[in-house]
């Protein structure tokens, strides 16, 4: 069978007509794909690396305050930690003239490697009497944190307001270490001559 020139060039056109959609379908369009999910992943990447960078700068920031936190107070018994805090709260609210009606510690057993203890506490004193008081909180160099605070009036129209909060301290008890075995030194045997 003797094909025209026409004929041939259809023939020629459709074949490339196939191939370039068979080299789209199994080429062309996964490249693409690919390419899109690198791109997407870069991205994401990228957003990671953003968040890492932003953490190290913040950690710059904080090491000084935790180290000083540390040097400062950072227990590793609980009841010390307790204590510390126990004290601390007694001589701030003394100092500002506030007088605590409670103070009551509550220890939640945890599995992390830094412990909370929560502390409940209620007082009432002045206008100026609690903002020392809390002040004296917010400047503390011992590990300690408001964790919910309510302040009200006991009397409308006068300056006697009653103040409940929820504390907290951090402590970082010891951790058991496994006990190493001694290395033995290894003997050598043979004869001396």
């Amino acid at each position: 069978m003797i094909l025209s020139r026409r004929e041939r060039l259809i023939i020629c056109l459709a074949a490339v007509a196939v191939a370039l959609l068979v080299l789209d379908r199994y080429a062309v369009t996964p490249l693409l794909d690919y390419r899109a999910a690198l791109e997407n992943q870069k991205q994401g990447l990228l957003v990671e690396m953003e968040r890492a960078a932003a953490l190290l700068a913040h950690k710059h920031r904080i090491a000084p305050k935790w180290k000083e936190m540390t040097a400062a107070g950072l227990k590793h018994d609980p009841s010390e930690a307790e204590s510390q805090i126990l004290h601390a709260v007694r001589d701030w609210s003394a100092e500002a003239g506030l007088k605590l009606t409670s103070l009551k510690p509550d220890r939640l057993p945890d599995k992390r490697s830094l412990q909370e203890i929560t502390f409940q506490a209620a007082g009432t004193g002045s206008m100026n009497a609690v903002a020392r008081f809390l002040w004296r909180i917010e400047t503390a160099k011992v590990p300690i944190r408001v964790k919910e605070l309510q302040l009200g009036a006991r009397k409308e129209g006068t300056d006697d307001l009653a103040l409940q909060l929820r504390l907290s301290t951090l402590y970082q008890p010891v951790q058991p270490t496994a006990p190493s075995d001694p290395a033995t030194p290894a003997q050598a045997t043979g004869d001396d001559e």
